[in-house]
Parts: C-alpha cells; structure tokens; sequence
C-alpha cells in the first residue's frame, strides 16, 4: 500500500483519502515518500492547530484553523512559491466538516487548482466517509497494519530496553510477532511492556498477554466475539479422522509453512447430527492451533436502522477478522445464518442476498490467513454455493458415535467431574445408549448425578442406565432428518470418524 501511495502522489493524483487510525505510522510513511522528490514540503492541517509544516518546530500558518481556509492557503502556495508547487498537503479528520457545503466546494476547487502541478491533498482519518460531491475525484486507500518486519523492530526495542534480547528463541520470537500481528504499532509497544511489567520477561510464554489485546479489539467491534475454550481436543470423543486433519495442519500459518510451499488453508464445514461435536471441534482447534478464535453472530449483523448498514457491519467484522489474523472465524450453525438467501429479496430488500454475495465474494478473495471454520445440521437449508468445491478445504460429516466412541465419551465425562472410571462398565454403558449423541450422554449423565445427590448419595451404573432409558434420543424422534442427513453425506462429505467401515454402513 506504501507503494500504491508514492506512485499515486508521483502520479499527481490531487485528492487521497487515507484510512487509518495510526496518524504517526502514516505521517512518517509520506515524509518518506516526500524525500523522493528535492524541496518537497509535508504540511499537516488539524482543527486545533491548523496548518504546520511536518518536522519542522511549531509554526502555525496564520488563520489556517478553519478547514475553508487551510485548503484555500495551500491552493495559493504556488503563487506564492512557484519553486516549491509539489508539497502534501495532509488533513486529519476532515470528515465531520463535510456537512458544511463550504468545505466540499473548497476540495473541489483545490483539485482544480492542483491540475499541472507536484501538489497533493490527503485526507487522513480513521473513518471512510465521502461526500457524493468528491466521489468521481478521491482515491481512497487503507493504511496497512504493521507487517511482521515492523512489528520485529518493536520487539527487538522492547527486547533490548528490557535487558532480555539474547535469550529468545527464533520459534518464540515468531509466535510473538504473530501474536501481535493486527495491533499497531503503538498498541504492540504497549502490550509488549505489559508483558515484561506482569512477568518480568518477554518469551514464548507471554504469548497469552500479547493476544489479550486482540480482545479488546473485538470487543470494540461488537459482532464478533472472542471465545476462550479452557478445553483441549482430547476432550471430543472419537472423530480420528476430523482430528487427524486438524493436527496435520497445526503448523499451516507459519512461515515454514509458506518456505515449503503450501497454501494457506481456507477453512472447513463441519455437518452433522445436532449434540455430536461439531461446535466442540471448532472451539479446542483454536487451542490446538494457538490461534484466536472469533465467533460471528449473524445476528448482530443484520440492522435495519439505515439502508446499507447491515453490509457495512459484515464488511467491518470481516475486516477486524483480518486484522488480527492468523484466527478461526467461527460460524456455528451456517444453515441458520444464511438460510433463505436466495429467495429473501421480497422480504428485506435483498439485505440478505448482499450480505450472502459479500461473504461468499471474500471467501474466495480473501488473502489473509483467516480460517473460516462453520458448522450445519441442516444441509438442505444451505445454499449450494456453500457446497461446492473449492468453497472450503474440506466438508467433514459428523455422524452419531458408534459403541467404541460412546464408551470414549463416557469415561471423558466421568473423568471430567472427578469420578473414577473403574467403578463403571463402559460396555454396558455403551449398549445401553446406542443413537445417542455426544450432548445426549453428557446430560444423561448430568441428570444421573442430580437424582443421586438430591438423595446423598454417590451416583452409580444404574442411576445412569436409569437416565438414559427415560431420555428419548434425537436419533428417534427426527428419524427422517437424520437419515436423509446421512444419504446426503454419504457421497458428498468426508467422514469424522476413523472407521470408514462403520461410516459406510450408517443404519440404525
């Protein structure tokens, strides 16, 4: 993007707009760009100040204060100084005086004058508004976050103050640049020195510290969510297959990785019967890949207060995504999201075909490592764009566990509440609760300890036995679903478990 800008003002493009909320990272990028050119001036223009030339001690342009005559002032500069008629001229925050018709008409005026000339106007601000005045007449672009170059310049500052550079590993020093990769500059200072105040040290372990940042960043965002699961993948019972896929692929965003010449994944849909893990899978990937893990709420999404709104919001969440990336972007229950798309332009104005257009158009175009991982129960809700190849890495299905898997879930549940394994036939426990899902056992199990502590006592084999003959599993009730689920799968999805055998034969 630096490039794209030095060209453009060599270019003599009069009007830029520059989103960025890093004022001091972009103030010293121009300057660099202005040192190409002998006797190129940088002026920097804010409501408090007006007008002061970069670098140079306080000098305010005298009645420059007012946006009106700060832009008239830099048009006239060429009379003044025919010599030096190629400076930059950088507004800050000049968006909330667009209302005012004065100010649009002065930016036009200036793009008139500027033709034939070095000189340039840029608008920086954090936020993207244009009037429909300048549309045909800006170019706007957005200042890029530090890169992993930058970012290990901050580090090793922060290194060497601390007394400390010498004794991180290259592998520690890696995972603290990417754990720091969609902070700015200023913020990855910051949580560096919170890292070396909270331990004392500035290593592989304060990965945790650095990455609490990103939290904050999504929880300004307000659609996505940042979610910590306490969980490893050794709690999910069963699923050798899907587990075998995610562990292959642990390592998938480090520069190793892009040395050796794979690709970076895309992401990965995960169907099954309701309560089989599907969702558990998605939450212990983030602690199995060390990366953050952000769930998007669809539903925050949609807002029907103003006309194009719901847009912006995916376009802003998507890119807080990848601001921060390398993450897992979490959609749970993708059947539900984006259900009825195609056929909603009636009903909402199409807000729903956009937003479905915009995801599926970032999906395929997206360059940053954001790993797109959804989950669905019901397939025939889902649009067949979704569906087809190319779309995500693989479509995983997740089908109710078998004897052996059942009998893995059990002792993971029992081992989890403290109790000791021995003391319970998993066998039995197994035949007992054949078509039960994952989240079925959990709760059969749940109920089980209730009834026995309502009576004082340790529950037993038979309290859950109890349990699970009075639970009548999804398995029953939505027989249609789920076998209509699994005939689709049957061709079309890879299966989750390790016994293609048993996968094959899927029947009750």
């Amino acid at each position: 993007m630096k490039e794209e800008l030095s060209i453009l003002v060599q270019a003599q493009y009069p009007l830029i707009y520059l989103v960025t909320s890093e004022e001091e990272r972009a103030e010293q990028a121009i300057a660099t760009i202005a040192q190409m050119r002998p006797q190129r001036r940088v002026f920097v223009w804010t409501v408090t100040q007006g007008m002061v030339e970069f670098g140079q001690p306080r000098s305010v342009q005298h009645n420059t204060v007012s946006p009106q005559a700060a832009i008239e002032w830099a048009m006239n500069r060429q009379q003044r100084d025919p010599q030096r008629d190629s400076s930059i001229f950088i507004f800050k925050d000049l968006h909330p005086f667009f209302n005012d018709p004065q100010t649009t008409r002065w930016l036009r005026d200036a793009i008139a004058s500027f033709k034939g000339t070095q000189k340039s106007i840029i608008l920086m601000s954090p936020v993207q508004t244009i009037p429909i005045e300048l549309e045909k007449e800006v170019v706007v672009l957005d200042f890029p976050l530090p890169d992993m170059a930058e970012l290990n310049q901050v580090l090793t500052q922060q290194l060497e103050q601390g007394g400390r550079g010498r004794k991180v590993s290259t592998e520690a020093r890696e995972k603290l640049l990417r754990a720091a990769l969609g902070l700015t500059k200023d913020e990855a200072e910051k949580v560096y020195r919170k890292a070396q105040v909270t331990a004392g040290r500035l290593t592989e372990a304060e990965v945790d510290i650095v990455l609490s940042e990103k939290k904050q960043i999504i929880r300004r965002n307000g659609i996505l969510e940042y979610i910590e699961e306490d969980e490893t993948i050794d709690a999910v019972g069963g699923l050798e297959e899907l587990k075998k896929w995610l562990m292959q692929r642990s390592n998938a965003f480090t520069e190793r990785a892009r040395e050796y010449g794979l690709p970076q994944p895309k992401g990965m849909l995960i169907l099954g019967v309701p309560g089989c893990g599907k969702s558990l899978i998605a939450k212990t990937t983030s602690r199995l890949w060390g990366l953050p893990l952000l769930r998007l709420d669809m539903g925050r999404v949609y807002d029907g207060s103003m006309v194009g709104r719901s847009e912006a919001n995916l376009r802003n969440a998507l890119k807080t995504a990848e601001s921060i990336s390398p993450a897992i972007l979490f959609i749970d229950e993708l059947d539900k999201a984006f259900a009825g798309s195609a056929g909603s332009a009636d009903s909402d104005g199409g807000t729903s075909s956009r937003i479905f257009g915009s995801f599926l158009t970032w999906m395929q175009e997206k360059t940053s490592p954001v790993f797109v991982m959804a989950t669905a129960n019901r397939v025939e809700r889902l649009p067949g764009e979704f569906l087809r190849k190319g779309r995500f890495d693989e479509i995983f299905f997740v089908d109710l566990p078998n004897a052996e898997e059942r009998q893995e879930i059990f002792k993971i549940h029992l081992t989890k509440r403290r109790r000791d394994v021995a003391r319970f036939d998993l066998d039995q426990l197994a035949k007992v609760s054949d078509g039960f899902s994952g989240a079925e056992i959990e709760q059969a199990l749940v109920a089980a300890m209730y009834e026995a502590f309502a009576q004082e006592r340790e529950f037993t084999q038979l309290d859950i036995i109890a349990a699970i003959k009075a639970t009548q599993p999804l398995s029953r009730t939505m027989t249609e679903q789920v076998t209509a689920l699994r005939d689709w799968a049957r061709q079309r999805a890879r299966p989750a478990a390790a016994s293609v055998a048993e996968y094959q034969r899927m029947e009750f």
